[in-house]
């Protein structure tokens, strides 16, 4: 039995399901979750010393490869001095002034320690800025754990939403309206019903938990008239997309200024640290100013603030993100072709350092199509890949992750194996 295996039975008399998050466990694709032991660069180590390309960069934040040494180092210098204060630091400042540097429509930013907090969070601030409960999502888009977003569509187009976890009352539900992703006229509609109870509509401008899916110009324009029409808070969930698909994010690549911004991922460093921020007449609402309380003990927390900040200092380096879509479509061009010539139904798309591979013929645009990709082919492939050293995300509907550590011969070595595992596939 390998030590994975040994550590996952372990882990599992211990640990729900022997993962603390659960797209760890394999369940999607099948077989044993590996358990890292090290990392560094485009690579990690599994418990059974095995090398694996790493294509998820622990869900999107290690952006300039594992172990970056001027990160390494920014941690280091700031360990000596304390892990934790629950008081101010000058560091605090610094972070959020190269956020608001970097995303012209944050004018003010609150640390916090998780996406779901950032996300919960600027809920919670637009309902107290607004004194109004509805909020609308899209079908598809993951934007943390908290109740009021683990919903998915009621039966019919303007339905109440139905909870997508035990646990949640539908008593919260009800407050929440799902609508399809890149679907400009069920937007309306909805406006049009609910266009004076509506809070706040919250969406990924890039998608990346149903796989990557971009949405259109035109939905997130309509976004944005229809909020200021009616007078609701515009959240862009950049958690997961922020400074990964642009140095100003996506936000910056369609030219659409939202209202507010939930960030994470990147502006950690790999350590636990996220934010939400935007305009300052609504982040005035915020406690200790106003009346919407939000508070976190290890918010703003040196140690990730300290490789989040250097984090953010290197990815601005003249041509990182030029070098990084270069080396991300190199991926998926390679990917692609590699599918035609073993005549497998195949796509893939990426932006910035963001990826998405889909078994089937054309890139989706929504949930819904995205359902239709052959996951059966994807578990094959995953796992052909894995046995080959390759780690790309353990589910059909997650999206993937390129660093300035992946030069063209850990994309090379990637597409070698990919040449084979498409040829078993045809097979």
């Amino acid at each position: 039995m390998s030590k994975n295996q040994v550590l996952f039975e372990r882990a599992q008399r211990t640990i729900p399901g022997g993962v603390n998050s659960p797209v760890r466990a394999f369940r999607s694709v099948g077989g044993t979750p590996r358990f890292i032991e090290r990392a560094q660069g485009a690579y990690f180590w599994d418990a059974d010393g095995k090398r694996y390309i790493d294509y998820i960069g622990s869900w999107g934040p290690m952006i300039l490869g594992h172990v970056h040494p001027e990160v390494l180092e920014a941690v280091q210098r700031v360990l000596a001095d304390g892990f934790s204060f629950g008081a101010p630091t000058e560091a605090e400042i610094e972070i959020a002034e190269e956020i608001c540097k970097l995303v012209p429509s944050i004018e003010q930013v609150r640390m916090v320690s998780s996406g779901t907090e950032a996300t919960m969070s600027a809920l919670r601030l637009a309902r107290g800025f607004t004194n109004r409960s509805r909020i609308i999502k899209f079908e598809g888009c993951y934007h943390g754990h908290a109740d009021s977003l683990l919903v998915k569509a009621g039966s019919g187009l303007l339905t109440f939403g139905n909870p997508t976890s035990a646990g949640v009352p539908a008593d919260i539900a009800k407050h929440t309206t799902v609508l399809e992703y890149n679907n400009v006229e069920q937007l309306d509609e909805a406006f049009k019903a609910f266009g004076s109870e509506i809070a706040s509509v919250i969406v990924e401008p890039v998608a990346g938990n149903m796989n990557l899916v971009r949405a259109t110009p035109e939905f997130l324009n309509a976004l944005r008239e229809r909020c200021t029409e009616y007078g609701a808070v515009l959240i862009f969930d950049e958690v997961m997309c922020g400074f990964r698909v642009a140095l100003g994010g996506a936000q910056e690549v369609y030219g659409i200024k939202p209202d507010l911004t939930c960030l994470g991922k990147v502006i950690g460093g790999g350590m636990p640290a996220a934010a939400f921020g935007g305009r300052r007449d609504i982040m005035a609402h915020l406690a200790p100013l106003g009346g919407v309380y939000q508070a976190g003990t290890l918010s703003g927390n040196p140690i990730a603030v300290a490789a989040g900040l250097k984090t953010l200092q290197l990815i601005q380096r003249r041509g990182f993100y030029d070098d990084l879509a270069k080396q991300t479509r190199k991926l998926v061009d390679g990917l692609g072709a590699a599918a035609r010539d073993a005549k497998v139904p195949f796509s893939a798309d990426s932006i910035g350092g963001m990826f998405g591979l889909y078994f089937m013929d054309r890139v989706p645009g929504s949930f819904a199509q995205i359902q239709q990709g052959d996951t059966q082919r994807f578990n094959a492939f995953f796992h052909a890949m894995l046995d080959a050293g390759v780690y790309f995300a353990p589910s059909a509907f997650e999206a993937g992750f390129v660093s300035s550590a992946h030069d063209d011969a850990v994309i090379d070595a990637t597409l070698d194996a990919a040449r084979g595992a498409f040829a078993s596939l045809a097979a």
